[in-house]
C-alpha cells in the first residue's frame, strides 16, 4: 500500500561461531643447538668407553705399581706423539708414518754407515723381539735412517724383517731425544701402539732388564692391544 511502511524483514539466523585452527609454534632454534650438545656428549661418550681400556692399562703400569718396582727404561712424561715425519723407504717412495702405529715399535736412530753402537742397537732389537717368545707379532722394528749414506747389503740381511726408513734428521731429533750428553743414536726408543714416544732405554743398555720393562709394558697392554695391525 502506498506510503506505509514495509515491514521489516524477519530477523536473520545468529551468525555461526567462528572456529579457531591451533597451530604448534615452531620450536626455537635452542632445541636445535640442545640436540647438538646431547649428540656430542654422546660422541664423546662412546670415545671414552673405547679409550677406556687403553687408559686403564697405562693407569695400570704408571701409578699402580707393585711395592719396589723400578724401571730401567726413563718414561717420557709427558709422552710425544708421532709427528708427521717424511719418510721414505730404501726405493725412494714415501711413506706415511700412520702406517707405524697400532704396534709397539722399538725404534733404533742411526746413519746409513752405520757405525759400533748402531750395529749393536739393531742386534739387541732383533733379539729383544725375538725373547718377547708369543708377543713379538706384536713387535715392529724400525730403523730410521736419518742421511742419504748408502746401507751395507750384510747389513740389512742381517736385519730382515726391520722397517728401514729414511727420516730428516731435524724431525726426529724435533720428536726424539737423547740422554744429556748422548747422541740421538746412543738409545733404544719405545713408542707404543697409539704413536706416542713413551720410553728410552739408556746408552750401552743391559738387555735383561730391557726385556724386562718390555714384558711389563706388553702384559699391561694385553688385552686392548692385539698382535698385527
Amino acid at each position: 500500500m502506498s506510503g506505509s511502511k514495509s515491514s521489516a524483514p524477519a530477523d536473520s539466523a545468529a551468525p555461526e561461531p567462528r572456529s579457531f585452527t591451533v597451530h604448534s609454534m615452531p620450536r626455537p632454534a635452542v632445541d636445535a643447538r640442545v640436540r647438538v650438545r646431547m649428540g656430542r656428549i654422546k660422541m664423546f661418550l662412546v670415545l671414552l668407553v673405547c679409550a677406556a681400556p687403553v687408559i686403564a692399562s697405562y693407569f695400570t703400569y704408571y701409578v699402580i705399581r707393585p711395592e719396589g718396582r723400578s724401571n730401567y727404561g726413563q718414561l717420557i712424561d709427558p709422552q710425544r706423539p708421532l709427528p708427521a715425519l717424511h719418510l721414505q723407504d730404501l726405493q725412494g717412495q714415501a711413506v706415511s708414518p700412520d702406517s707405524l702405529r697400532h704396534q709397539w715399535l722399538i725404534v733404533v736412530v742411526g746413519g746409513g754407515a752405520c757405525d759400533a753402537v748402531c750395529e749393536r742397537n739393531l742386534y739387541l732389537q732383533r733379539q729383544l723381539r725375538e725373547m718377547t717368545g708369543k708377543d713379538r707379532d706384536r713387535i715392529d722394528k724400525v730403523w730410521l735412517v736419518t742421511d742419504a749414506q748408502p746401507i751395507q747389503p750384510a747389513l740389512l740381511q742381517g736385519i730382515a724383517g726391520a722397517q728401514v726408513l729414511r727420516a730428516s734428521a731435524e724431525e726426529v731429533a724435533a720428536w726424539l731425544e737423547p740422554e744429556a750428553g748422548q747422541s740421538l743414536g746412543a738409545h733404544l726408543y719405545i713408542v707404543d701402539p697409539l704413536g706416542n714416544w713413551m720410553m728410552r732405554f739408556p746408552a750401552d743398555a743391559d738387555p735383561s732388564r730391557v726385556k724386562r720393562d718390555l714384558n711389563r709394558l706388553l702384559n699391561a697392554s694385553r688385552h686392548w692391544d692385539k698382535a698385527g695391525r
